[in-house]
């Protein structure tokens, strides 16, 4: 069972080696809730421990929910989760770098089978999800089980990712769709009618 975790086939989760391993983790997750705000550098050693890979610079705000307390969580470098980030991570789950997660996304890699004989024995299956880097996912954001997210992608906030979605665009709704391409205008505004100083975005890129 705790082979096809990862491998896309219909498991039992409650098999007892899975809940051993499971509860560990998720004690640990606990530990990484706890923190005080000014722990800062607690938070970045349990991140480590609890993690599969995170990159320099990461920073999620707990509380972080998560099914095996990130153990299946890949991490880019500068990666920003808000508020309630919730990583199914029953397999795998690949975030680009300097990616921002907005409050209350869902990131859930498991399914269930649509046969109700197969749900009542409590099967399900996991499919894993690739978010590219530079990517920012609005507030409310859910991405279902085996979706692809290219680079530079937004996702308006509210919307349900259900299918995958390419590089360079904006995609808003449920189901979520591509509305455009990231284009010149959003080089000019960066948001209603409000422009970019690129020239104050030089000065302090240093700081």
């Amino acid at each position: 069972m705790k082979r096809r975790l990862h491998t896309g086939e219909l498991y039992w989760p409650n098999d007892s080696s899975i809940m051993e391993e499971q509860l560990q983790c998720l004690d640990r997750l606990y530990d990484f809730n706890a923190t005080r705000p000014s722990e800062l550098e607690k938070r970045n050693e349990l991140l480590k421990e609890m993690c599969a890979e995170i990159g320099e610079g990461c920073y999620i705000e707990p509380p972080f929910h998560s099914n095996f307390g990130g153990k299946h969580c890949h991490f880019g470098n500068y990666v920003y989760a808000n508020f309630n980030l919730t990583c199914v991570d029953d397999t795998h789950i690949y975030i680009g770098d300097y990616t921002m997660l907005g409050p209350n996304v869902v990131l859930a890699t498991a399914g269930h089978p649509l046969l109700p004989e197969l749900r009542e024995k409590g099967y399900q299956y996991n499919m894993s999800i690739h978010i590219g880097k530079n990517c920012w996912l609005g507030a409310g954001v859910i991405v279902l089980p085996g979706i692809t997210i290219g680079d530079n992608v937004v996702v308006g906030a509210g919307s349900v990712v259900t299918k995958d979605l390419p590089s360079n665009v904006i995609a808003v709704g449920n189901p979520c769709r591509v509305l455009r391409e990231v284009n010149e205008h959003d080089r000019e505004y960066y948001f209603k009618g409000r422009k970019i100083d690129w020239d104050d975005i030089e000065k302090n890129v240093d700081k």
